[in-house]
């Protein structure tokens, strides 16, 4: 089993292309480094929100360590800004696979 989030972020209009070009080059790897991977990413049909999987491994416990690594790194806290300020709302769940 795989336990991961779906996260829907509803993005600032107009800046879809910035978050697009910050995902890609940016936060894949350094979410990446954190252990949580980005399993696949979509943009609906308005290009208003961005809808994505990112997995952690096989427990609870790996999603909620690999979070506070990661929100509580000096990378977050330096780059947060940036990286909120392109969003106007997220909605995030918690999903496991079916084996």
């Amino acid at each position: 089993m795989t336990i991961a989030h779906l996260r829907t972020y509803t993005i600032n209009k107009g800046m879809m292309d910035s978050w697009l070009k910050l995902f890609d080059e940016t936060l894949i790897d350094v979410m990446d480094g954190f252990g949580m991977k980005a399993e696949t990413v979509w943009v609906n049909e308005e290009e208003s929100q961005f809808i994505w999987i990112r997995s952690y491994g096989d427990t609870m416990e790996e999603l909620e360590a690999k979070e506070a690594a990661f929100y509580g790194s000096d990378w977050w806290e330096e780059n947060m800004p940036l990286v909120r300020g392109h969003l106007a709302h997220r909605d995030i769940k918690v999903i496991k696979s079916v084996d």
